[in-house]
């Protein structure tokens, strides 16, 4: 069974023959991330929304599934009722994408799991420890699939440097570095009524985390995805800058590999002059790697006692990993979207594979599961609990 869950299917094949059926719980009118998911799973063809409980409020979902010509019986009012009425029909969804605020994400999962639908989730996975492990143990149970919406791990350049990674291009590695930087937060924006700002620092519906939820769990997502090292501790000084934020909006973080290589992660929406900074680098015996979101097609490689070089998206040097992940000619830029939407493609061949019968594609193996949301959470909390004890040294 993969970390996402799916377990191999019997050796019975049969073609599906159609585009997957996808449901949609969130992301409704007003919701910025929803929005993203559709086009995400349109880009490649492969999922037609068919059903959608798309907001807490029964009239704005009513009236968003109505814009985006949801049948009017599948415009659901909650996404209890339309996991029963979903898994009933026969032309059911096969697939639910959750994109609501953090708090309803586990007993949205929870629901469609158990109605034996796969699950596509925006991160962080749940609010505890204990939530994120009962859904990884029925995933388990029920043999689904599950994605988390790490969408940097689908970039071809991140898909490039895990691989490089891998094959021992870097050497046993020594030191991993990330950061993610952002300034939308800087000022007290929640108190504007801003939708976005107002969950995300809110504790009841962001959980324990704020800048370490929102994107430090991006980047901390991005360093053990592309080194293949497990953080075994941390060490994390957590701040409020805005007077009377209740979460964090800025993490300095260090972090000790089971490797015995060492790391660093910052992590800030405070901080003016970002946009959407996320930078890696990573450093081994015999050489380094660097990359940027914000210039997604560029992979720096600086071999030891050699001149650096960038390796391009599709140009010399760019290996299968990068060009399977990738959809548009040289030249032509490929990012935020693209990369999200490969999170989607390499979805549907999961759940395709599942649903024919056949066993997953060697490409789940680069899809971000119900593990990594565990390990998520559990870096939430440790940073969390290290913070309150003067940045103590805390096991994941």
């Amino acid at each position: 069974m993969g970390k996402n869950g799916a377990s191999p299917p019997s050796s019975t094949s049969t073609p599906l023959g159609r585009r997957l059926r996808l449901g949609m719980v969130g992301g409704g009118q007003g919701a910025f991330i929803g929005g993203v998911h559709r086009i995400a799973a349109r880009l490649d063809d492969r999922y037609e929304l068919v059903a959608g409980a798309l907001s807490s409020d029964p009239d704005r979902a009513w009236a968003s599934g109505a814009e985006l010509f949801l049948a009017p019986d599948r415009r659901y009012a909650d996404f209890t009722a339309m996991a029963a009425a979903e898994a009933a029909r026969d032309d059911g969804i096969d697939v639910v994408a959750i994109v609501t605020p953090n708090h309803l994400h586990h007993p949205a999962a929870k629901a469609f799991l158990e109605a034996g639908i796969h699950v596509i989730c925006d991160k962080p996975l749940v609010h505890t420890v204990e939530q994120a492990e009962e859904l990884a143990a029925l995933v388990r149970d029920r043999g689904l699939a599950f994605v988390l919406t790490h969408n940097y791990s689908g970039y071809p350049m991140i898909r490039q440097a895990r691989a490089m990674v891998a094959a021992g291009a870097l050497g046993p590695l020594r030191v991993v570095q990330v950061e993610y930087a952002q300034d939308w937060l800087a000022t007290p924006l929640e108190a504007t009524g801003q939708k976005q700002a107002a969950w995300r620092t809110d504790p009841a519906l962001s959980g324990a985390g704020g800048c370490i939820g929102d994107i430090g769990t991006h980047a901390f997502q991005l360093a053990e995805y592309v080194s293949g090292l497990a953080c075994r501790s941390l060490a994390a000084d957590l701040s409020s800058f805005v007077p009377g934020r209740s979460l964090d909006d800025n993490a300095h973080i260090l972090m000790r590999y089971g490797s015995g290589a060492r790391g660093m992660l910052w992590a800030s929406q405070v901080c003016p002059g970002n946009g959407n900074n996320l930078k890696l680098r990573i450093y081994g015996e015999a050489g380094g790697l660097e990359w940027r979101q914000e210039r997604p097609e560029e992979l720096r490689f600086s071999p030891l006692g050699e001149p650096a070089r960038t390796i391009l998206r599709n140009g010399p040097g760019a290996l299968p990993a990068a060009t399977r992940a990738s959809r548009i000619p040289a030249g032509h830029p490929e990012g935020y979207l693209e990369g999200f939407a490969q999170i989607y493609r390499d979805a549907a061949d999961l759940i395709t594979a599942h649903l024919e019968g056949r066993p997953p594609p060697d490409e789940a193996a680069d899809l971000p599961g119900v593990e990594d949301g565990v390990r998520g959470v559990r870096f939430i909390h440790a940073a969390v609990e290290s913070s309150r004890h003067d940045a103590a040294w805390v096991e994941l």
